[in-house]
C-alpha cells in the first residue's frame, strides 16, 4: 500500500515522514481554517469542482483569502498523479486543507497543502454492511445559522473536536454514528455526512438553512435522481420520518452511501431499492 502523499499549492511534492506545519499555525493552535476530503476512485480524483465550490464558500465565510482555484487545481493533479505512480492503485483520500497560516506571520499569507491516503477498512465495511446509529443533541436551533453568523455553521471547518467527540461518545455506547437534532428534534446531519431518507422513489434532505454543511455528494446524487425519474425534496425532517421511511442513508464523499442499519437501537427494515440507491450514489459521483 502506497503511504500517504503530502503536496503542496505551489505542486512541491515533500515527504510526508518530515515536520512540515509550523508549531503555531493557526490550523494546529486555534482550527481556524477550512477543508475538504475528496474520493480518488480509478485513479481520478471526483466532484472537484464541487468541492472547490464549497472551500471557496467556506473561506469567505470565515473571511479568509479566496482560494487560488486553478493552483489547488493543478496540486490535485499532481497529488493524484503521485498516488498512482507511489502504487495506490486502490481508492484514497484526498483532503485539502487551507488555514490562515501562522500566528507569529500573519502578513505571511494562509497555509495551503494537499494530503491522500489510502481509504479506510472502516469505509469499506460501512458501505457493505452500514452502521448503527444514534440520535444526540447539537444543542442549538435550526435558526441559528442566519442570526448567529460568526458560528460558522454550514461552512467545513478544521475545527472538528465537537464532531469528534460525538463520534467517541457513540462508539462508547456502541453505535458506529450519529445522526444530529436540533433543540426543536429537527435532523440535521452526522458529524462526517450527510443524512437522505429514501420513500419509495422519493429523496429527502434536511434544508441546508438549518445551519447543516451542503453535501456536494448529496447534491449530485439528487441531480443524477431527478434525470432518472425521481422525486426529490429538501425538506424539515424529524426522527418518526427517518423511522417511516424505507430506509436512511448517511452519504459523503469518501464513505459515499452507508445505509442506517440502526436507529437509537431500532433495526431499521432492509429495502428493495437499497441497492439501487447505492449504484444510484456511485454513479453520481463519477459525474464532474
Amino acid at each position: 500500500m502506497a503511504q500517504q502523499i503530502l503536496v503542496t499549492l505551489d505542486g512541491t511534492v515533500h515527504d510526508p515522514d518530515v515536520p512540515f506545519l509550523h508549531a503555531d499555525d493557526l490550523a494546529a493552535v486555534r482550527g481556524d481554517g477550512a477543508f475538504e476530503t475528496l474520493l480518488i476512485r480509478s485513479g481520478r480524483t471526483r466532484r472537484v469542482g464541487a468541492h472547490l465550490d464549497r472551500l471557496g464558500r467556506s473561506a469567505a465565510m470565515m473571511d479568509l483569502p479566496e482560494p487560488d482555484r486553478d493552483a489547488w487545481q493543478s496540486a490535485i493533479e499532481v497529488a493524484e498523479k503521485e498516488w498512482s505512480v507511489a502504487g495506490g492503485d486502490g481508492e484514497a483520500w484526498l483532503r485539502l486543507i487551507y488555514s490562515r497560516g501562522r500566528e507569529s506571520a500573519p502578513d505571511a499569507g494562509p497555509t495551503a497543502y494537499l494530503v491522500v491516503g489510502a481509504v479506510a477498512e472502516r469505509v469499506r465495511h460501512a458501505r457493505s454492511e452500514g452502521l448503527s446509529v444514534v440520535t444526540l443533541d447539537r444543542g442549538y436551533s435550526t435558526d441559528l445559522a442566519e442570526t448567529a453568523p460568526w458560528q460558522l455553521l454550514g461552512a467545513k471547518s478544521l475545527s472538528y473536536a465537537t464532531n469528534m467527540a460525538a463520534l467517541r461518545h457513540a462508539e462508547q455506547q456502541g453505535f458506529d454514528d450519529v445522526i444530529y437534532l436540533s433543540s426543536e428534534g429537527a435532523v440535521l446531519e452526522g458529524p462526517r455526512s450527510t443524512v437522505v431518507t429514501v420513500t419509495g422513489k422519493t429523496l429527502a434532505t434536511p434544508p441546508p438553512e438549518t445551519g447543516i454543511l451542503p453535501g456536494t455528494t448529496q447534491r449530485a446524487v439528487f441531480d443524477i435522481a431527478e434525470q432518472e425519474g425521481w422525486t426529490t425534496a429538501t425538506q424539515t425532517l424529524r426522527r418518526a420520518d427517518l423511522i417511516g421511511a424505507d430506509s436512511v442513508w448517511l452519504i459523503s464523499s469518501v464513505t459515499l452511501a452507508a445505509r442506517v442499519r440502526s436507529l437509537n437501537r431500532y433495526v431499521m427494515p432492509t429495502s428493495t431499492t437499497d441497492d439501487e440507491f447505492a449504484d444510484l450514489v456511485d454513479r453520481a459521483i463519477c459525474v464532474d
